[in-house]
């Protein structure tokens, strides 16, 4: 990265605290205008801001209640690695509440200039549609 650059673990905090705000603009600001997502549960990536905008609105629009846990984190010079639990509440066909989780990793990379060019979010789909159907 350029001197002017924040190193990746900077970007990394600033990267968490920003998301759990659930402020899709200050979190979309943190990518590059080319960024990618990639969340692997058989759709295809989006590229780009307002790609990006509208696929956090819409994943936290349906997870009204959405939170993390960080298990552990790998940071390198450009890039990390996240492996972290998804929590949520979701409400059943009987009206009771009932708490989810599941795990998820993602790998980010950081163009020159410290922003996302690319976030991969990889979930452990056979736990999170049990945790689902659970609930």
């Amino acid at each position: 990265m350029p001197p002017t650059a924040p190193p990746a673990h900077d970007v990394f905090d600033t990267y968490v605290s920003t998301f759990a705000t659930r402020d899709v603009d200050a979190i979309v600001a943190l990518h590059a205008p080319a960024t990618q997502f990639w969340l692997h549960n058989g759709e295809q990536p989006v590229h780009g801001r307002p790609a990006l905008r509208d696929t956090f609105a819409a994943m936290f629009a349906q997870w009204p209640e959405m939170g993390f846990d960080i298990h552990r984190t790998i940071i390198g010079d450009r890039h990390w690695v996240l492996d972290w639990a998804l929590t949520a509440v979701l409400t059943g066909p009987d009206g009771n509440r009932r708490p989810i989780r599941f795990d998820c990793l993602d790998v980010v990379t950081l163009d020159e200039n410290g922003l996302v060019e690319r976030k991969d979010t990889f979930i452990d789909l056979p736990q999170a549609q049990a945790a689902v159907t659970a609930a």
